[in-house]
């Protein structure tokens, strides 16, 4: 064995040296996170004598004890700063030292002049990275209320004002601070006011402001019992360098919010309000989501001829006030949003928009779940797991029980995984994540692991390695196995490799899936898998459907390494994202791993059958060792994609979207993503084509892309405001302003030649 041991400690030394390089290279000022995320301060005064300011420190940083100090001003006399003992540490740049890890908490003792209501600090600190690096020393100034003195009376405000306001104060701008959590900036209370009408109040910090028109909501879980226009309070005009002219709220705002029964009983619900906030002269937030749980009194039945001006339920801002007509007092009052979006003719588009109105049931949603599951078998990310498994079934022989217990394993692996997907979808969406199907391959290790799960399993079928020999006999790898375990991971493989699809019908069931309560999602991803395992449940238990699978044969053997191409060919298309994702190194280090992955995996075959302990564990080692240039590549900057120019063809940004229409100028934005292959199906059949672009000539119109390959805030803003899961999303914005029209997820030359004649009148 000496020959193997000198090409695998040469192979090794290759590897580290192609490493170690890249990974020096790869730690850069791009891979620190922003300061205040890596250490987020904030300051209270639990009482007139004292000061505490807290700093919470992400893991992978430190903060120095000799680089912190706090100054006060003349309205408080402060003492000494008070810090913990910090751990021991020999820095190279200031010696032995004491560092600050997880959080520091230190106290300023001192005293407060009787008139003072509130201290602004001066916060100095400087911290480093693990990585290497250090950010130059940092300043905060924070504005910290104190509690009243003793004798002092508090007033209660008047419903709807505010202290600011009372005192003739304009609100807060301009002051050095920390933006406030979200939960602090913008407080949202609701209460079902009488069995008729809900009241939502919406309470923005001093110095905070809230949209009106990023403002809308929907009630559900309550049957009969629907939302109308909220009406609004009258608001400020505002010039906001984000959307332009809009109406906002610096001070409190009550809103009522009539609803519309069809039962007269009371019910138990749960009011969604989504909406949008700033900092006065600072940062703008995420849209946000409340949930308050409602019981809605008994109340009356609408009358069917009282005038009812129905409020949208799905949460879909997407237009700044002018290109929804700011210019009238009562579509600016109802418009949340949702309105501003048109939908094509297909029936899916036009359930689609149903659903957004939030008048698509449970059972619609389960029905294009199953259409949409069993739509995605033909899809070409699925195909080549679907070739495995039918060779896998015909091998397997017509045995009826044989053929449902295969079937059933199948199914369940389907199933357990996309209710996983769905898990972690909606956990992270609920968290405050603005994900959408399709959401794991924005991680490039994620795509790292996917191109070397393929490229095993093309190596198992080209007969390299043999995974669980005793069960399934000499060479069958694991996806295609006979037992339990092969047909599960079977059905687990589909998934992986279902995940950049999105197959027709599929955007309504998500949609609903995503908006739901968990149960009720997780149940709609069941469904979607339930569609995606269809099939075999058919051939499994369909006797006369089995019978059509063609004989096993020597052919059989032929087939399945022939299958090994088009895992091979997935692994390079995979590789391809990675490169997109993190840069040429990327695809180097990834390469060098399958090599080593490779030579692992042979190794270990050829032991199967001796007792050679030793030398199994240096095989199985050099398996693991294969994944450390995934872990480099996963830590080098993103890589610099080159945008779209040209007079017809541009990147996208909100900005140059509202720039464009306010042009008068047709605009067809085409969201997409490097791993989406419905949406390079797309690119191939419609949008590179000579027609497509002679199309943008024609109507002199603009098309706009942008590549959510990575997560990219401004696109999945974009996506989420027109009520889409993830990509591909097409909408045409029509020339003389107005709402834009989303078109299906599969194009055809036809359907965007229509669409632009629609957008042309």
């Amino acid at each position: 064995m000496t020959p193997i041991r000198t090409l695998l400690a040469c192979l090794l030394l290759s590897l580290a040296s192609l490493v170690a390089p890249t990974a020096s290279a790869a730690i850069t000022q791009d891979d620190l996170l922003p300061v205040d995320e890596a250490f987020v301060l904030s300051a209270s005064a639990p009482a007139r004598d004292r000061i505490e300011i807290r700093w919470k420190i992400t893991d992978g940083y430190y903060l120095y004890r000799h680089r912190t100090g706090v100054e006060a001003d003349a309205g408080f006399v402060a003492q000494p700063l008070q810090l913990p003992k910090g751990k021991a540490y020999r820095d190279e740049f200031f010696g032995d030292v004491e560092t600050y890890r997880g959080e520091l908490l230190a106290t300023l003792p001192g005293q407060s002049a009787a008139s003072a209501d509130s201290v602004t600090l001066k916060i100095k600190y400087q911290g480093c990275a693990d990585a290497g690096i250090c950010y130059p020393p940092q300043t905060r100034t924070l504005k910290v209320a104190l509690p009243a003195a003793e004798g002092t009376a508090f007033v209660p405000l008047a419903s709807g004002a505010r202290a600011g306001n009372l005192l003739g104060q304009t609100p807060q701008a301009g002051l050095d601070a920390l933006p406030l959590p979200a939960e602090q900036a913008f407080a949202f209370e609701a209460i079902a006011f009488d069995g008729d009408e809900l009241l939502l109040r919406f309470t923005p910090a001093r110095g905070y402001y809230v949209y009106r028109d990023r403002t809308s909501m929907a009630l559900e879980g309550a049957q009969g019992v629907s939302l109308q226009a909220p009406r609004w309070p009258k608001g400020v005009a505002h010039r906001d360098e984000h959307f332009g002219d809009v109406t906002v709220y610096f001070d409190q705002a009550e809103v009522p919010v009539p609803l519309k029964r069809t039962r007269a009983d009371a019910v138990t619900a749960t009011l969604r309000v989504t909406f949008q906030g700033c900092q006065t002269d600072g940062i703008c937030y995420p849209p946000m989501t409340r949930r308050v749980k409602l019981a809605i009194p008994a109340g009356a039945v609408t009358p069917a001829d009282a005038p009812v001006t129905q409020a949208p339920a799905e949460v879909a801002p997407t237009m700044t006030p002018a290109e929804a007509g700011a210019g009238n007092p009562q579509a600016a009052d109802m418009r949340t949003g949702g309105g501003d979006v048109a939908r094509t003719r297909p029936p899916e588009e036009v359930l689609a928009r149903a659903s957004e109105r939030g008048s698509v049931s449970l059972l619609t949603a389960f029905a294009f779940a199953l259409l949409g599951g069993l739509v995605l078998n033909l899809m070409p990310c699925v195909l080549p797991i679907l070739s495995l498994k039918a060779l896998s079934l015909a091998e397997s022989g017509r045995s009826g029980a044989d053929a449902r217990r295969r079937a059933l394993w199948y199914t369940a692996g389907v199933l357990v995984s996309f209710i996983a997907v769905g898990a972690l979808a909606l956990t992270l969406r609920f968290a405050g994540q603005a994900l959408g199907w399709g959401f794991q391959l924005q991680q490039p290790w994620v795509v790292g692991v996917l191109a070397y799960v393929m490229f095993a399993v093309g190596l198992s079928l080209s007969g390299v390695f043999t995974v669980g020999h005793r069960l399934a006999g000499a060479g069958h790898g694991l996806a295609t196995r006979s037992g339990p375990a092969g047909d599960f991971f079977t059905g687990v493989l589909a998934v992986v490799v279902a995940s950049p699809c999105t197959a027709p019908f599929m955007g309504v069931a998500l949609a609903y899936a995503f908006t739901a309560p968990g149960l009720l999602g997780l149940l709609v991803f069941a469904v979607l898998g339930l569609g995606l395992a269809l099939p075999f449940l058919l051939i499994g238990f369909v006797p006369a459907l089995a019978q059509r699978l063609p004989r096993p044969g020597a052919w059989m053997e032929t087939l399945k390494q022939v299958l090994a191409f088009p895992m091979y060919l997935t692994a390079v298309w995979l590789l391809w994202v990675l490169g997109n994702q993190r840069g040429i190194d990327a695809v180097g280090l990834a390469l060098a791993g399958l090599v080593v992955l490779a030579l692992g995996l042979w190794w270990w075959q050829r032991l199967r059958l001796r007792a050679a302990p030793l030398q199994r564990v240096l095989a199985a080692l050099l398996v693991t060792a294969s994944v450390v240039p995934l872990v480099v590549a996963h830590r080098l900057p993103t890589a610099s994609t080159s945008a779209p120019r040209g007079e017809d063809h541009v990147a996208y940004s909100a900005e140059a979207l509202r720039a464009l229409r306010a042009e008068g100028r047709i605009v067809f934005v085409d969201m997409t993503a490097d791993w989406c292959v419905t949406c390079k199906a797309n690119e191939k059949a419609v949008l590179s084509t000579p027609a497509f672009r002679e199309l943008l000539k024609t109507h002199d119109a603009v098309m706009m892309t942008g590549d959510w390959t990575n997560v990219d805030p401004a696109i999945t803003a974009f996506l989420e405001e027109h009520g889409a899961v993830g990509v591909p999303l097409y909408v045409v914005y029509p020339r003389g302003g107005g709402a834009g029209e989303v078109l299906p997820t599969v194009l055809t030359q036809d359907g965007v030649r229509q669409a632009f004649e629609r957008a042309a009148r």
